[in-house]
């Protein structure tokens, strides 16, 4: 006998996401000594966090991992509570059913399911960029907002879209308009817009890199770095427009 890792047998693609959650959870919260087939329904949050930076890391193949900040955007997200502190968040314990099968409110998937998406795209087309650091990637839109309200116009971020699974955007900050429906904090000189999300196809098409390039109005990348110099080496050696 020999133990093996965890695994899950699927009879159409469709289940392959879940069929993912059950072996990290599996893999990762189980005790070798237990009895077949029965793990934990909660564990620590801490200890989540540990287990999602490993799978990060090993899934992008990067050594750049995720930040304290980017644990705190993640607990707000899966425990849906905007109200606790950091501090609060590292007594808490996560569930099965947190993790993989109840819906994040107001969206129609799950933390994992959105968080898998996420670890799709980074590998296929965000590495490089993720592994210079230009990418803060896991932020709340109210945060981008606070961020870049009283910074110069154009200036921007990218941040992992809230909406769609496998989405990366760009939020910057634009002149503020009169009757404007982009969210503006009501100390902040600019309003903030959000780009409509790039997937995995979108960017397989063009690169990130390369639609930075193209939008003029983006000019800084947060807190004040130049995008030509901050993006230039994924720039495409050619100067045309998008194609």
């Amino acid at each position: 006998q020999v133990l093996s890792l965890p695994i899950v047998v699927i009879v159409h693609g469709n289940q392959d996401n879940n069929a993912k959650a059950t072996v990290l959870w599996d893999n990762a919260f189980s005790e070798i000594d237990r009895v077949p087939f029965v793990v934990a329904e909660r564990v620590p949050w801490e200890k989540m966090c540990d287990t999602l930076n490993l799978k990060f890391k090993a899934e992008v193949q990067t050594t750049k991992g995720l930040l304290k900040e980017h644990y705190f955007f993640l607990a707000q997200k899966i425990f849906s509570d905007h109200s606790a502190s950091l501090k609060d968040f590292q007594s808490r314990s996560v569930s099965w059913a947190q993790f993989n099968k109840e819906i994040l409110p107001g969206r129609g998937f799950t933390f994992w399911q959105w968080f898998d998406g996420v670890l799709d795209l980074t590998k296929r087309c965000l590495k490089s960029y993720w592994s210079d650091r230009l990418i803060i990637g896991f932020i709340s839109k109210q945060y981008v907002c606070k961020l870049l309200s009283s910074e110069p116009d154009g200036t921007f971020l990218l941040r992992f879209s809230d909406s769609e699974i496998g989405g990366v955007t760009i939020a910057h900050g634009t002149p503020s308009v009169t009757g404007s429906p982009a969210p503006r904090l009501p100390s902040g000189s600019s309003q903030v817009e959000n780009i409509q999300p790039f997937s995995a196809k979108d960017l397989s098409i063009r690169s990130l890199g390369d639609r930075i390039r193209d939008l003029g109005q983006l000019r800084n990348l947060y807190p004040n770095i130049p995008k030509d110099q901050a993006f230039g080496s994924h720039y495409n050696s050619e100067w045309g427009g998008a194609e």
